[in-house]
């Protein structure tokens, strides 16, 4: 389908040119129209991807699975505790292996800062197939694209001027990966997006993803700034991503992260917090959201809530990826 992406790893947005990353929207947008009208696109026939997690997953494991089927190939899951990967064996036998029996690598491996990206980048080294980011420690590419295709959607392809609050949310559940903040604070900015970031003092994002956002606004003519609070985030939004995130210092320790989060329940997204945003917001989730904690059911459920169009689009820019890399 576009044959110059064919090959290419995608682990990260910030490796990819904005054209290529235009790309893959039009052919989301394709297949997604494809889909909808019942033509066929079996554009990977007989190819298969592994699809190996280091985590649980609901989206982007069942996005992938039904997305190469769609596109005419075969999804191998790997849990990686019941694979030989549990008993050692190296990111580079892992790699060239599994490139000798398929077409294409994802991996999710998010759960521990310093560990994720770096096992991903060992494994394309050796690899001869493309390697997919299905989330790592650093940045969740599958999960923002598709942010960004239901913003547009929303919105139009002409996105200056428009705010997201990408902010920190309470939740008493477990220490989620930063990734998904991450990714989006280094993405938006690149496509016109003004970002506001919002967190308590202990649930700052990796210093290094900091300054990227930095960076890609300044070279856009955007805005990034970090605030302390949910409401100046909230204050004329247009997007708002509340969503939970651990500690970057103590995610060996979870269950103490968990305690300083108590001290922000009132991090919450409500119908008070979302009447300060613009009167055509959109409020947006990568889901699972924690109900009663991160986001109120009135807010999730209600008419600014683009959560489900959101989940669709995992689909539709995930077959994207694979059918333009594999």
């Amino acid at each position: 389908m576009t044959h110059s992406l064919k090959g290419r790893d995608y682990i990260t947005t910030q490796e990819w040119a904005l054209e290529n990353l235009e790309t893959l929207l039009d052919v989301s947008t394709q297949l997604k129209e494809e889909r909808k009208t019942g033509i066929p696109h079996r554009l990977l026939l007989d190819k298969t991807v592994f699809l190996l997690f280091f985590d649980k997953s609901t989206r982007t494991r069942n996005s992938f699975e039904a997305g190469i089927t769609q596109l005419g190939g075969h999804a191998h899951f790997i849990d990686s505790s019941t694979s030989q990967i549990s008993h050692g064996e190296s990111a580079k036998d892992t790699g060239v292996i599994l490139s000798r029996y398929g077409e294409g690598i994802a991996i999710r491996h998010d759960l521990v800062p310093g560990e994720g990206n770096s096992y991903m980048r060992e494994v394309a080294k050796w690899a001869d197939v493309p390697v997919i980011n299905m989330q790592c420690d650093v940045d969740h590419p599958c999960q923002t694209l598709a942010d960004l295709m239901t913003i547009r959607e929303k919105f139009g392809k002409n996105l200056k001027g428009l705010k997201i609050a990408v902010s920190w949310a309470y939740t008493p559940t477990y220490a989620k990966p930063v990734s998904v903040p991450q990714g989006l604070i280094t993405l938006m900015p690149r496509f016109g997006i003004d970002v506001v970031l919002a967190h308590p003092p202990e649930f700052g994002l990796m210093e290094e993803q900091i300054e990227i956002a930095r960076l890609n606004a300044k070279k856009a003519g955007t805005e990034f700034r970090i605030v302390d609070s949910m409401e100046e985030a909230f204050d004329g939004a247009h997007v708002v991503y509340p969503k939970s995130w651990g500690v970057l210092e103590l995610f060996g320790e979870p269950q103490k992260a968990l305690e300083i989060a108590k001290k922000y329940e009132n991090w919450i997204c409500d119908e008070k917090k979302m009447k300060l945003t613009d009167k055509d917001s959109i409020y947006m989730h990568c889901l699972p959201a924690d109900r009663g904690g991160e986001v109120t059911d009135a807010v999730i459920d209600g008419p600014h809530s683009v959560v489900y169009d959101e989940a669709e689009n995992r689909l539709h820019t995930c077959k994207a990826i694979m059918s333009s890399t594999m």
